[in-house]
């Protein structure tokens, strides 16, 4: 599998009530209960809605220069000029006109894609992002190649 390219969000891993790994779709994680919100509270209803929005729009970069980027969408409610004056600042740093952080090193291993996430976090400070069903597994949440 060729892995440079563009993923987009396909689904996220959330426990169902058997205590099993069920994977959502957007529009499912969307709907999805919400248990450690107080649901009666609107403004925590709202910052998990935009949360939640957040995450689906997510997307992984993966560059043919040996760096991947984890990509989050631009929040809605913020002006151009905001966001120039963000980047300008150092306090936001955009690819491909998404929310990024510093980029990460990728590699491919005996046919699977591996992200470097640092001494401490792993054995090797190396993880597994490809999965045996084709998708790039980031925690918990699964993105697709896009065409």
């Amino acid at each position: 599998m060729r892995y440079t390219g563009k993923w987009v969000f396909h689904s996220i891993g959330m426990m169902n009530d058997s205590d099993e790994m069920v994977y959502l779709n957007a529009e499912e994680y969307l709907k999805a209960p919400m248990p450690y919100v107080d649901e009666s509270d609107e403004e925590a209803v709202a910052d998990e809605m935009n949360e939640r929005q957040r995450m689906v729009g997510g997307q992984i970069a993966v560059c043919e220069d040996g760096n991947l980027y984890m990509l989050m969408p631009l929040p809605k409610d913020v002006s151009q000029e905001e966001i120039d004056q963000a980047v300008q600042a150092g306090i936001v740093k955009l690819y491909d006109g998404m929310m990024t952080d510093d980029p990460m090193a990728w590699e491919e291993r005996d046919g699977e894609l591996w992200q470097e996430i640092g001494e401490g976090m792993s054995e090797d400070g190396w993880v597994k992002l490809s999965d045996d069903d084709g998708y790039l597994l980031f925690m918990t949440t699964r993105y697709v190649k896009a065409e």
